[in-house]
């Protein structure tokens, strides 16, 4: 039986995507994603005013990495239908890299090397193909149920402001953004007019707390009840995160206090705790601003310079290093200060290959945002700490500027794009290229080398 010339072509398209290797393959899936965001953007109904080409590409390169860094307003330059537009880029973006994994395994299983399905497993957390099957569908009904609860909850705040139809819209498109750690908004000043509002402040953050700190970590919590029997990456994530934000409130809160511009200006202190937690807690995983980013001082656009390279959760809607990289590599020094022969937390020592990989995930990172900040010094006329700020944001997929993206040229345009796509991707093509290491034939002789 002869098949159709476009069942041949699909068919062949198929065997190649199968034949390539996994990061290939992820690579490939977000760009073509990208590619088709930027098509349906790019339609004359998907917006009221028309949208370049490099508008509509980075729009959709920014969605699909969940960024929310956008050279247009979301709210007034699209229409339902380019929003909806981006809501399909956003959720498929952020789920898009833990189904990708899974759909390689079953998929591959066949022709991928041990050393692949251990970088997917240890990518997800999950040593078996029974729990990563399990994780898949606890994953696909937590999003849905901490997505449609969030947008309840909001809907008491935005119905009444704007009745049902456009209450319930607004109410959905932010929570799908938040839980995703998109940060698209649908105001220009995306949540600054809310900026002392508990319900807002409160189910905003939660989402994207939620989605930001490992679908892995929120399945453990579902089928583990005592402290003491959580897997050791659920203890660092829950403790970090507690620590990370209580410090990082603190630390907003202390140096914008008396910033006019900022929490200085707000007469009253519940107002001024909430922009400080809110500030805070957004810049690891989501790009929502409560403050306006342009009039942090110096001291704090450090801070939260810092907080978007850390980054979220391994296995989740965020990007950057990850917060279990950086607990990684200050247990390891701390152990190299207290000359331990290796680092030991939550009374499990860590091996040389965790150190290792945590080392590099760093460096490597660390030399992607150092090199896109040189080129934009070149192709941007901003200042350093702008630029900067942009491509940790970038990098970290936050989507949080300083107003240096709506001027960006193309050039600029193209190495944020890039950096975006890599600081998605990043962490598990490294993965993989971690686990498609080889023996050497030969053991050379130790060296010396003088350090520090």
């Amino acid at each position: 039986m002869r098949h159709a010339p476009g069942h041949d072509f699909a068919h062949q398209a198929e065997t190649r995507f199968l034949q390539l290797r996994p990061p290939q393959a992820l690579i490939l899936s977000f760009v073509g994603l990208s590619l088709l965001g930027a098509l349906l953007l790019k339609l004359p109904f998907a917006s009221h005013l028309p949208t370049t080409w490099s508008q509509a590409l980075f729009t959709a390169v920014s969605a699909a990495t969940v960024t929310g860094l956008t050279v247009l307003d979301t709210g007034s330059h699209f229409t339902l239908f380019g929003q909806c537009v981006l809501l399909f880029l956003i959720q498929f973006g952020g789920l898009g890299l833990m189904t990708f994994g899974v759909f390689i395994i079953y998929l591959t299983q066949d022709r991928l090397s041990m050393g692949h399905r251990a970088a997917l497993s240890e990518a997800l957390n999950q040593p078996g193909q029974d729990k990563l099957r399990r994780l898949l569908l606890s994953m696909f009904g937590f999003t849905a149920v901490m997505e449609l609860l969030g947008t309840a909850l909001l809907a008491i705040q935005w119905v009444p402001e704007m009745g049902w139809l456009r209450g319930l819209y607004y109410s959905f498109f932010h929570a799908v953004s938040a839980f995703n750690n998109a940060g698209f908004g649908l105001r220009p000043d995306n949540l600054v007019a809310y900026v002392a509002n508990p319900l807002v402040n409160t189910v905003i953050s939660l989402l994207f707390i939620l989605g930001g700190i490992g679908f892995v970590v929120i399945a453990d919590l579902m089928h583990t009840r005592r402290f003491r029997d959580f897997a050791l990456h659920t203890k660092i994530m829950l403790m970090g995160t507690l620590a990370i934000n209580a410090v990082a409130m603190c630390a907003v809160l202390a140096l914008e206090f008396g910033n006019p511009a900022t929490l200085g200006g707000m007469a009253d202190l519940g107002g001024r705790l909430w922009g400080a937690w809110f500030q805070a807690v957004a810049p690891r995983t989501a790009g929502f601003n409560t403050l306006d980013i342009a009039a942090l001082l110096p001291s704090t656009v450090l801070l939260v310079m810092v907080l978007m390279f850390i980054g979220g959760g391994s296995g989740s809607t965020a990007s950057g290093i990850k917060l279990s990289t950086f607990i990684v590599m200050l247990v390891a020094t701390r152990a190299f200060l207290k000359a331990q022969e290796r680092p030991v937390i939550f009374g499990r020592s860590l091996d040389p290959p965790t150190i290792l990989k945590a080392m590099a995930i760093s460096i490597i990172s660390l030399f992607c945002v150092v090199l896109a900040t040189f080129l934009l010094t070149i192709t941007e006329s901003g200042s350093f700490l702008d630029l900067a700020f942009e491509a940790v944001s970038a990098f970290g997929t936050v989507g949080l500027t300083r107003g240096v993206t709506a001027t960006l040229t193309l050039p600029g345009q193209c190495v944020i794009m890039v950096l975006m796509l890599i600081g998605r991707v990043g962490p598990l093509t490294l993965a993989f290229t971690l686990a498609n290491r080889q023996r050497a034939p030969i053991e050379y002789p130790t060296g010396r080398v003088n350090i520090g």
